[in-house]
């Protein structure tokens, strides 16, 4: 996914993890990618604690049956927006189940209001106030 052109502070805006390099929001405090801390101390304690609203999760599996040949499989994530336009498509993973093999799939939407972390400019504090 490419950077937004969105300005910094403003909902949606993203940035690149500074450890893994993914496309990640701006105002993430742990990247959901590689999980480390990316702000310390630009943050109180209650935005770090904040527990995300989670709109979708689908969870599945995937078992080989016992005879015939190995599978291969190709996770794909797509996001479209309200008109059916893809906005995003992402390939998260390949691999190839053996006969007898199970493989899990979690997909988990995590959402936050943008109002409820005072969109943060980590320079100058929330927007629209001075420091």
């Amino acid at each position: 996914m490419p950077v937004t052109n969105a300005r910094p502070g403003v909902a949606g805006a993203t940035r690149q993890c500074p450890h893994c390099r993914e496309t990640i929001l701006e105002s993430a405090v742990v990247c959901p990618q590689c999980k480390h801390h990316l702000r310390y101390g630009a943050v109180s304690a209650a935005d770090v604690a904040e527990p995300a609203l989670t709109p979708l999760r689908i969870e599945g599996s995937i078992r080989h049956p016992a005879d015939g040949e190995a599978w291969e499989y190709t996770v794909v994530v797509t996001i479209r927006n309200d008109r059916g336009e893809e906005i995003a498509r992402k390939l998260v993973g390949v691999g190839a189940l053996q006969p007898n093999e199970q493989r899990s799939f979690t997909l988990s939407v995590e959402a936050v209001s943008a109002g409820s972390k005072a969109l943060r400019d980590p320079r100058r504090g929330p927007v629209g106030v001075k420091v």
